[in-house]
């Protein structure tokens, strides 16, 4: 059984505070809704890396902008985890964008498509061997 090291007890707590303090505290109109769908920490517990992504509309622009938002947020967001986490250095936040989620869609999709054009292959080939067996 693997122990938890203190980072991954760290970035869970961070991820958790922040998907709150994002949604309930951060008033800026050009945020859209965001979700904190991971973060890392550093063995020194210097820099914590945020991973958040965006639901709707995905333009690059779009996203930039969420994240220089929440870049301009940061230190507001450590002051808040500063009084909600006990710990003696609160991380600097390293704000990214997690493409997983994109990536897993385009995946889902192509896997949709692959397995729509096998039946569709297999439906005319039962049709061609049944018309192939009747003309006989």
């Amino acid at each position: 059984m693997r122990e938890f090291k203190r980072t991954d007890r760290v970035a869970d707590q961070l991820q958790k505070e922040l998907a709150v303090l994002i949604q309930r505290e951060v008033k800026d109109p050009r945020l859209g809704m965001i979700t904190v769908s991971g973060a890392t920490v550093s063995r020194d517990l210097g820099y914590a890396d945020i991973y958040v992504t965006l639901l709707g509309e995905q333009a690059p622009e779009r996203i930039k902008e969420n994240l220089q938002v929440l870049k301009r947020a940061s230190g507001f967001l450590r002051s808040q985890i500063a009084k909600r986490i006990k710990l003696r250095h609160v991380p600097e936040l390293r704000f990214h964008y997690d493409e997983s989620v994109v990536r897993g869609q385009q995946l889902s999709s192509l896997i949709d498509e692959a397995v729509s054009s096998d039946r569709a292959r297999q439906g005319g080939d039962e049709d061609d061997a049944e018309q192939g067996g009747e003309s006989r």
